[in-house]
């Protein structure tokens, strides 16, 4: 298997705490990632639905049954389960006691707050980072071929057709997922939908716009998101204000955490398109965004992330506040750089001249690597330089 950079994460908080949680998308690795660091623990999948039916009829005997270290795989098919292992944890006293693995973070995460505070370490695995496919020796043929292939773990280890991929993917999981959380009547309203979310993939999110454009209501559209959050497909990226209050009557952005999906979804079909594809610049943006996002879960760091604007359209791409200082982040898909490159930074420093020390970068598509008016040009290869 490919080595995850998780997996220290997870095998200190099997230490730590008597349940781990790894929770994260279809197809993303938990399965492979669980079954590889205990392998010696007990394997039990809930998507099995006659498994299913005998763990429901009696909870509490299948739990107390499992003497060893047992790995409970898609737990959001028995959310219920977690109020009966709190009384078993806390009678055991024993750390790393079960493993549990889901894909709905909205079915899971409300369960596990009420039932198993205290007991429970909670990480998340998102697709392949880009120092993970390096790391495992997997070449990566230039910038447009990574964007388009995405960084599911079956497209590198199989290399597996992305096309084909990705229409299984939306068929057979997300949209039994979706019909797990909410009666969708149309299933074809739902894939309309997701498209008009990939067209509008790092822009700021109109919600009204995007149910008129689908034909479906405000309501509607703000419940069919929030089950692509949950199903950590999409992430609504809120904008940063000094006053904290602020950030929360916005409007956020739209991030995919995929490439390669996006790219399906936006019937991009080779990697060419992407040259001079009039969204080439929004699905770098998605790139970073989301290999910033898996540092941070890779290292149980939860840094947040925020995008800065102001109402004359100035704007940063990415902002991280920090204890220490404030890390910017502009993305630009060109290959040559240029002045315009620096213009939000250079903006943002100057009217925050006197507050945190402010650490900058541009990431861009070339491969130049230089420090240009205190700001830093990195390769899109060289990303997570940044947290260093």
């Amino acid at each position: 298997m490919i080595e995850r950079a998780i997996s220290r994460q997870v095998m200190a908080a099997a230490r730590q705490f008597p349940i781990v949680c790894l929770m994260g998308p279809r197809q993303s690795g938990k399965t492979t990632l669980v079954k590889h660091l205990f392998p010696k623990a007990k394997y039990i999948s809930l998507e099995d639905p006659d498994l299913r039916a005998r763990v429901k009829e009696d909870f509490r005997g299948f739990l107390v049954s499992q003497k060893q270290t047992v790995i409970i795989d898609e737990a959001q098919r028995l959310p219920d389960i977690f109020s009966y292992v709190q009384t078993i944890v806390d009678d055991r006293n024993l750390n790393g006691q079960f493993i549990f693995t889901g894909s709905q973070n909205y079915l899971l995460h409300e369960k596990i707050t009420q039932s198993l505070a205290g007991r429970v370490a909670i990480l998340r695995l998102l697709p392949l980072s880009l120092s993970e496919i390096a790391a495992a020796g997997k070449t990566v043929a230039g910038l447009e071929n990574l964007l388009y292939r995405g960084f599911y773990p079956g497209l590198w280890k199989q290399r597996s057709n992305p096309a084909l991929l990705y229409a299984s993917y939306i068929s057979t999981y997300l949209e039994r997922d979706v019909r797990q959380i909410q009666n969708i009547s149309s299933l074809s309203d739902f894939q309309r939908f997701l498209k008009l979310c990939a067209g509008r993939a790092g822009q700021l999110l109109n919600l009204s716009s995007l149910g008129v454009d689908c034909g479906i209501s405000h309501n509607t559209a703000k419940s069919w998101l929030s089950i692509l959050e949950s199903a950590f497909i999409v992430h609504l990226l809120p904008p940063y204000f000094e006053n904290i209050n602020k950030r929360l009557v916005k409007s956020p952005k739209l991030y995919f955490y995929d490439t390669g999906l996006l790219c399906h979804l936006l019937d991009i079909h080779q990697p060419k398109q992407l040259q001079y594809h009039y969204l080439r610049g929004a699905i770098m943006e998605n790139f970073v965004f989301s290999e910033l996002q898996k540092y941070n879960f890779n290292n149980a760091m939860y840094s947040s992330i925020y995008f800065w604007r102001d109402k004359t359209g100035n704007e940063i791409d990415f902002l991280i506040p920090r204890s220490d200082r404030k890390i910017l982040i502009e993305v630009k898909s060109g290959h040559t750089i240029t002045d315009e490159f620096l213009r939000g930074i250079n903006y943002y420093r100057k009217i925050h001249s006197k507050g945190a020390p402010i650490r900058s970068y541009v990431v861009h598509a070339g491969n130049q690597d230089l420090l240009l008016n205190h700001t830093r040009f990195l390769p899109w290869d060289s990303i997570n330089i940044i947290w260093k």
